[in-house]
């Protein structure tokens, strides 16, 4: 998450070699269906990083922006690798947007050298630090999973666009109004469903310490299997402390996400008498046919399925 030597050297090269040939060969280096279609589109240009606040941004954009994503649906973003097809495409943009936080180190490397303007969405969240592992004291970049946080993403994605496109101000500015009420009802929902739940139990396990945020807008507390972007993750010992903190803190439910294994917490699960809930999503949006298609879906999908794990809602359905 916060960077490879040799790959940033690597990267550093592609950079020079994509930009010199965005610059001399124009659309023209881009395949053929891309650059007409783009051409004949005519609107303004916003790259994201990745597909959640691609998302985000194209529903405060509505029609105006021309709003794509730099990795595609199902991606695990800490690791990516740009294609030189991205850096293409981050050449022609005429506005960049990441989430920032150390997430995207592989998209640091080159965004300083684009013409375009840069936008951190993250810019004013109270962040929350890593409390292990090898990244332990940065900040955790996970902000959007927080309804509160994602409001701040939003009126950030607001202002980006006014700049970017001033004379439909006013429409990106009534759209991140409807969009930041929605997300609300959603971590209003979520406080709401958990408010009886017994204080000792109040408790989020994931296999990744990736629900911080969400964590600090429920008033749970938060235990995982490993860290950010650990590179030990589910080791013996990890196992062992989780299933100590489910038994003895008597959290009924445990839940892992959707890009890793979830044979580690299923064991945690069956060994310290609880039941495994569910998966989550974080990083990444699915296809649009499938079960997260968009960010509102993403969070509405966590809460119920938190909501449902902690209060018992799960098993008496299947009872």
């Amino acid at each position: 998450m916060f960077g490879v030597p040799n790959f940033s050297l690597r990267l550093g090269a592609a950079v020079c070699a994509v930009l010199l040939l965005a610059g001399c060969a124009g659309a023209g280096a881009r395949p053929q269906s891309e650059a007409t279609s783009a051409a004949q589109d005519g609107r303004p240009v916003v790259l994201a990083t990745f597909t959640v606040i691609a998302d985000m941004a194209g529903v405060v954009a509505g029609d105006h922006l021309r709003v794509e994503s730099v990795t595609k649906a199902g991606a695990e973003i800490h690791g990516y690798e740009p294609t030189p097809d991205d850096l293409r495409r981050a050449a022609r943009a005429d506005l960049v947007l990441d989430n920032g936080l150390g997430l995207e180190a592989w998209f640091d490397k080159f965004v300083d050298r684009l013409d375009a303007p840069h936008v951190t969405l993250s810019g004013g969240v109270e962040t929350i630090p890593i409390t292990g592992g090898e990244a332990k004291g940065h900040a955790n970049p996970h902000a959007w999973m927080s309804p509160a946080a994602a409001q701040v993403y939003v009126a950030n994605i607001a202002d980006a666009f006014a700049a970017l496109d001033p004379e439909h101000a006013d429409d990106y500015r009534a759209n991140a109004a409807s969009y930041s009420a929605q997300i609300a009802a959603l971590g209003d929902e979520l406080e709401r469903e958990l408010a009886s739940l017994d204080p000792a139990r109040r408790a989020l396990v994931t296999c990744e310490g990736a629900f911080s945020y969400l964590a600090r807008d429920a008033g749970l507390a938060e235990a995982w299997l490993w860290p950010v972007n650990s590179e030990r993750q589910g080791t013996p010992q990890q196992v062992a402390a989780t299933i100590d903190f489910v038994r003895d803190n008597r959290v009924p439910a445990v839940f892992c996400e959707s890009t890793v294994s979830s044979t580690a917490q299923e064991q945690v699960a069956d060994e310290a008498g609880a039941r495994f809930a569910g998966v989550l999503y974080v990083d990444s949006l699915s296809e649009p046919d499938g079960p997260v298609p968009t960010y509102l879906d993403l969070l509405a999908h966590d809460v119920r399925t938190i909501v449902a794990g902690l209060t018992g809602a799960d098993e008496a359905a299947g009872s």
